[in-house]
């Protein structure tokens, strides 16, 4: 049914019984494009699992001004961590891009699982904390030239999927900043 989650959940050497404890709160969704899974400001009540589609998470500012938190896709978790630890509103928009089919899993199993210390919340934590490791080093020690040459070879389905406004917020830089950085690619 879900074969791609539970082979990411096997790939991160998830338990049998742990595989099961997630299936067992899982909820199938399916929505449209542009649907909110979380406004900025409100409490998250649940985390997500990405079978299909585009998301996007990002601030919004009391100027109308957007500024780009992540953008995620097939096999992503969405755990809003801020929520979860400091039960507090979440800081951010979560936003769906294009139709998506996903699982949501309810923040109250997430907190439970913390709670009593169970490894399933470890292992969700440490995947998390993988994904920022490796958000933070792409960000700091390329030039955006670099990120973007990495974004194509490691992301070459998600570079047709996303415009170039999109890939440049990914990417931390402007959209004029892509389009140079596309003009000196090119042109060597």
């Amino acid at each position: 049914m879900h074969t791609s989650f539970i082979e990411q959940l096997q790939s991160f050497d998830f338990s049998e019984n742990q595989i099961e404890s997630l299936l067992a709160v899982a909820k199938p969704l399916e929505l449209p494009t542009r649907h909110i899974l979380i406004n900025q400001g409100e409490m998250a009540s649940s985390i997500y699992f990405v079978l299909e589609g585009l998301c996007h998470a990002c601030y919004l500012t009391n100027d109308g001004k957007q500024y780009s938190k992540e953008f995620y896709w097939e096999q992503d978790w969405i755990i809003g961590f801020e929520s979860l630890i400091k039960n507090q509103a979440s800081p951010y928009l979560l936003e769906t891009l294009t139709p998506i089919t996903m699982l949501e899993l309810p923040m109250n199993a997430v907190i439970e699982w913390r709670a009593s210390n169970n490894p399933l919340y470890l292992k969700l934590l440490e995947t998390q904390l993988m994904h920022k490791e490796n958000k933070e080093r792409f960000m700091l020690l390329y030039t955006p030239e670099q990120r973007y040459q990495l974004f194509c070879e490691h992301y070459p389905d998600l570079e047709q999927r996303l415009n170039d406004n999109q890939i440049a917020a990914y990417l931390g830089i402007t959209a004029i900043s892509l389009s140079r950085s596309k003009s000196r690619i090119n042109d060597s």
